[in-house]
């Protein structure tokens, strides 16, 4: 009987079935990394939500009870000096309305590490250190509900996403607002120029800054809790 010789890949095929790899991967990666990226801003996104609801809850509190020192952060008469994230987290948490290993998770997100503790006091004092993964705006009752209460930290009101931005980069970014409407957007939809420079559908989509009136956009400067 005949015996057929051995049939392998030559030098050639192999090298255009490894290059055939290394174009779909090409391909494949950005789309993975984006997927990714896009779960991970969804879990801040809830992370904002549990910080809003926390904030809600302590707003309406004082109201009700006619408390200066339970509400929005912009209407807190015991953070005019400070302003601090710290500070507002802190009441949260003294107020038991948080506590400072939710704030552990609440905070952080990949490249932007945040670590809350609290120590034994009564009440207990918050210590926050390193960067946090939400800025939080100083929200007012008065303020309508398209109001931003927070963003992730990447994001710059009306200014496109730095690469370098934490978390997240320019690959997108999250906002909740006074209302508890929550979303992720992509870098396409951060400014203005992106609505035909239309700054009332800006302001419908993304939200307004506390203070801002329909069609009229303002700056971040002054109106965001200072950062750990």
């Amino acid at each position: 009987m005949k015996r057929h010789p051995f049939s392998a890949f030559t030098l050639i095929e192999m090298l255009v079935v490894i290059a055939i790899i290394a174009v779909l991967a090409a391909f494949a990666v950005p789309a993975l990394t984006n997927a990714l990226a896009r779960g991970q801003m969804t879990g801040t996104m809830n992370n904002a939500r549990q910080l809003y609801l926390a904030a809600f809850q302590m707003a309406t509190d004082g109201a009700t009870n006619s408390d200066p020192n339970l509400s929005w952060p912009g209407d807190d008469t015991a953070l005019a000096g400070g302003s601090s994230l710290k500070d507002f987290c802190q009441k949260l948490v003294q107020n038991d309305y948080l506590k400072a290993g939710d704030l552990q998770k609440i905070l952080n997100a990949p490249g932007a590490n945040c670590t809350a503790t609290a120590d034994t006091a009564t009440p207990p004092a918050l210590s926050l250190t390193g960067t946090s993964a939400l800025k939080v705006y100083k929200v007012r009752e008065a303020d309508p509900s398209n109001a931003i209460f927070a963003v992730s930290s990447n994001y710059i009101y009306n200014t496109v996403p730095a690469a370098t931005g934490a978390p997240y980069g320019d690959k997108g970014f999250v906002v909740i607002r006074k209302g508890g409407d929550a979303s992720t957007y992509r870098k396409n939809q951060s400014t203005v120029a992106n609505y035909s420079n239309d700054a009332s559908k800006f302001q419908g989509t993304i939200g307004r800054l506390t203070g801002d009136a329909d069609g009229t956009l303002g700056t971040e400067s002054g109106k965001i809790l200072t950062q750990p």
